[in-house]
């Protein structure tokens, strides 16, 4: 039997783990750079399974066979996934090797980060139930206890029995989603599973995908259970950057792996796109309120999570998974360099000069990016053949979002190069959006279910989506018109405080501190 090089990866990190945890004191022994080194061999063990898979194709192994099958497999999806969180934790463990040096409980610190990427290595391998269960359980146990380093703050006890109460619900969804498919299915193995689907989809697997997706929305931090994800800003920084740039999108992973049989069910997959269309419109919203940078960057993933979900929704399955990819590569960099974090917020929040488009500048700016959109469109059309209604619809919505900076560029008091430039920046996002969806498609493809056939249902999702999108473009293009009102003045402070769902929520699951955590200028 062939093993993954993969299975490698969780190896190293788990037995270095257990070398720090039982040194868990400051400067323990003489290993202060061996969280470094095991991260980088379960990095090295990460790139020997692309080899592997690139030269001999996909590889699974069944560690317990039976009905009750535990199995990891190695094949386009697995490999990147591992690649990607092998190197995020290396990155974050060589930074944490000097950011932690000499606390007192540095020993355990670095014991339970490698415990958990040894988790999450293991989880992205995963190709039946049982490690799916067990990893996501197990992580929740380890990263609570992460948060928890400095257990002596109430803010910090707080975040991390918030962050407990949401990623264990998300576990016992995910746990009744599996009885239900095993009860459709008769087995575990999401292959298996996945070919039994074309016989049709019982109801109990309709029940069955509908506690999966709300496992994956509560381990997301979709609207309205957001709340915990802005708070776990406690814990070392290393600690958020991990969570931000690795665990959270382990709901959008599990969504990936369980696409064949998520994808037939239009219910699932129209919540995806409304719970995850609204949760990125009211992260994004949120974010541009917020004067705290890491609290920014907090809503920044809620957004990108929603908007991540919204993709899986529409059935573009690549897409999804290289918006991880891309999303946890962004926001390692932003929690760990903090200057470039102050100077990204500062970008997102004032993307041009200090001007007022006018409504005439407005329409223009959304008549230029929609136009250049068209263009590039159809030129990738012509050249590679059509594409689905929802790829279509998916980069309309993402112009609408540069057709705030060419509004910027087309107001009165704005030079005539940032106009040119953003024209510019406009067909250079539709080109960019286009190529990595041929890429994207050309590496994911062939293991991820197509896009659906666009029937009425589909349509009034993509209908919905992109007018919901642009309204709210064109409200934040025109938000300097009424700024300064003092209606708007006072709706802001709503808007930086999250609408207190997050208050609602500490009353819901226990009656926390409810002193409000975002910060906002009055």
């Amino acid at each position: 039997m062939t093993l993954p090089l993969t299975l490698f990866a969780p190896i190293l990190a788990a037995l270095a783990a257990l070398a720090f945890l039982s040194n868990p004191g400051a400067r323990p022994g003489n290993l202060p750079r061996l969280s470094e080194w095991a991260a980088l061999a379960a990095l090295a063990a990460a790139l020997g399974g692309v080899v592997q898979l690139i030269l001999g194709g996909p590889v699974g192994v069944a560690l317990l066979g039976g009905p009750a099958l535990i199995a990891l497999q190695l094949d386009a999806i697995s490999a990147t996934m591992t690649l990607l969180v092998a190197f995020i934790g290396w990155v974050v463990l060589r930074y944490s090797r000097t950011y932690l040096d000499g606390d007192p409980r540095e020993g355990a610190f670095h014991g339970l980060m490698l415990a958990t990427l040894a988790l999450v290595l293991l989880l992205v391998q995963s190709a039946s139930l049982l490690p799916l269960i067990a990893g996501f359980a197990a992580i929740g146990l380890v990263l609570k206890r992460l948060l928890l380093h400095y257990s002596d703050r109430a803010e910090a006890q707080r975040a991390a029995t918030k962050f407990a109460w949401a990623w264990h619900s998300g576990d016992v969804a995910l746990i009744l989603g599996a009885v239900c498919l095993w009860v459709a299915y008769g087995t575990a193995d999401l292959s298996d599973a996945s070919a039994l689907v074309a016989a049709g989809v019982p109801l109990i697997a309709h029940i069955g995908i509908g506690f999966v997706v709300l496992a994956a929305a509560l381990k997301t931090a979709t609207f309205p259970v957001h709340g915990w994800l802005t708070e776990v800003m406690e814990a070392p920084t290393p600690v958020s950057a991990l969570l931000h740039a690795g665990i959270i999108n382990a709901g959008g992973v599990l969504l990936i792996r369980m696409a064949d049989l998520v994808q037939p069910i239009p219910g699932a997959m129209g919540a995806l796109v409304l719970l995850g269309g609204f949760t990125a419109l009211f992260g994004a919203v949120v974010m541009l309120t917020q004067s705290a940078v890491k609290t920014a960057l907090a809503w920044s993933t809620v957004a990108q999570m929603g908007f991540m979900l919204l993709q899986c929704g529409l059935g573009l399955w690549p897409l999804a998974l290289l918006h991880i990819v891309a999303h946890s590569m962004y926001k390692a960099h932003a929690f760990l360099a903090s200057g470039g974090a102050v100077q990204a917020v500062l970008n997102v929040r004032r993307p041009g000069p200090v001007a007022v488009p006018d409504l005439g500048a407005v329409a223009k700016a959304f008549a230029i990016a929609v136009t250049l959109y068209a263009l590039v469109a159809g030129a990738f059309i012509a050249g590679f053949g059509a594409k689905s209604p929802q790829a279509l619809a998916l980069g309309a919505m993402l112009i609408f979002g540069v057709a705030y900076l060419v509004a910027q560029g087309l107001a009165d008091a704005a030079p005539v190069a940032l106009t040119r430039r953003t024209a510019i920046a406009s067909a250079a996002t539709a080109i960019a959006y286009f190529t990595f969806q041929l890429g994207a498609d050309a590496i994911w493809g062939a293991a991820l279910p197509p896009v659906p056939v666009a029937g009425p249902f589909e349509w009034a999702l993509i209908v919905l989506a992109v007018i919901s999108f642009g309204m709210v473009a064109v409200a934040q293009t025109l938000f300097p018109l009424w700024a300064h009102h003092p209606a708007a003045a006072g709706f802001r402070v709503h808007i930086a405080n999250g609408l207190y769902l997050n208050a609602v929520l500490d009353r819901l699951i226990g009656g926390f501190n409810t002193k409000p955590t975002a910060k906002h200028d009055a």
